[in-house]
């Protein structure tokens, strides 16, 4: 049976020279680019002017990209050139998501512009042929301001959730945390903008008839408070995870790690479990568990003992009692029963 063509089937890799001028293309056009963007009135030199402003004064410093989209418009005009040139040509523009889910693909885009804490991304929000199922509420710290280019058709959900000023400051445990409230959907409206506090506030979309294309502006600083997922339906916690981009990163390659059985490396699992964001923490021990329960062991202990979240040293402390507990295999001492 024969796998379905691709147009990366074709691509010239025999074609030295054809390869030769793709990578000058591109070249040129991110060389023109980065001096755009880093004139006087450039986006990243405007960007860079707001590394130590707040967040809602980045926005509103920022905001002026969102209206004027002319360069936008020159940006995407010179990506497409590039393309009509040849169609294996790669614009100099990082894409994100996309994927499939249920079917259907999923959102994604473009990253624009990128420094420090700050983003402007290009997303589509992908029409959907049958109703997809309820998107989580994801809450991040941070402001956003998100301008529509084009609605789709789709209908907007904004959500909501309480947050005190304790927990923003790193006191957030899942035991105590609010639910989360839903408004009804309404329609989204080409032109209109959101403005988010993160923290508190996020929307999904439900597909209309045509793909959404959406213009934001992300400032997402360090935060002692995590990522929180909630399911829309029923405002219920559903999970939580490092908001620093740094942890995500180490925590996405302990994860690699251990599916590729790296038991080597248990010292990066042991010195990520005193990371100062409590679900890195937390994320790192449960990977070691399943990496190495012996390398586990002495961390796991000092974790339960004094690790300063509450809900760490709780999960920790069961998590240690079942290493005492045989495994129903009877099998030798390294065998353990433990949480998953």
């Amino acid at each position: 049976m024969l796998a379905s063509a691709s147009r990366h089937d074709h691509f010239p890799r025999h074609d030295a020279a054809r390869r030769a001028a793709i990578r000058t293309a591109v070249g040129e056009v991110a060389a023109a680019w980065a001096i755009a963007d880093t004139v006087p009135d450039g986006l990243l030199t405007a960007i860079t002017a707001q590394a130590n402003a707040a967040p809602d004064a980045v926005i509103a410093a920022l905001r002026p990209w969102l209206s004027d989209r002319r360069w936008l418009a020159t940006r995407i005009e010179s990506a497409l050139a590039l393309l009509r040139t040849d169609p294996f040509a790669r614009p100099p523009l990082r894409a994100f998501g996309g994927g499939e889910g249920g079917g259907e693909q999923a959102p994604g885009g473009l990253v624009l512009a990128e420094r420090g804490h700050v983003r402007l991304t290009l997303r589509v929000w992908p029409f959907a042929s049958a109703a997809p199922p309820e998107s989580p509420a994801i809450f991040v710290p941070g402001r956003a301001a998100i301008h529509v280019l084009a609605s789709g058709g789709a209908q907007l959900c904004r959500h909501h959730v309480a947050l005190t000023p304790a927990e923003e400051a790193g006191a957030f445990t899942a035991r105590a945390a609010a639910r989360c409230h839903s408004d009804p959907p309404r329609p989204l409206q080409t032109g209109e903008t959101l403005d988010l506090d993160t923290a508190r506030e996020s929307f999904t979309l439900v597909p209309g008839a045509h793909d959404a294309l959406l213009l934001e502006l992300t400032v997402q600083p360090p935060s002692p408070l995590p990522i929180r997922s909630y399911d829309p339906v029923t405002g219920r916690l559903l999970h939580i995870s490092a908001s620093s981009r740094d942890s995500s990163f180490r925590t996405m390659a302990l994860t690699l790690l251990r599916h590729m059985q790296h038991r080597d490396a248990a010292p990066l699992f042991v010195a990520e479990t005193r990371s100062p964001d409590f679900a890195a923490r937390w994320h790192a021990m449960r990977e070691l568990i399943a990496l190495s329960p012996t390398a586990a062991h002495a961390p796991l202990a000092a974790m339960a003992a004094d690790d300063p979240h509450p809900e760490v040293r709780a999960a920790a402390k069961a998590t240690l009692a079942l290493f005492n507990k045989p495994s129903p295999s009877g099998e030798g001492s390294e065998t353990y029963q433990l949480a998953g």
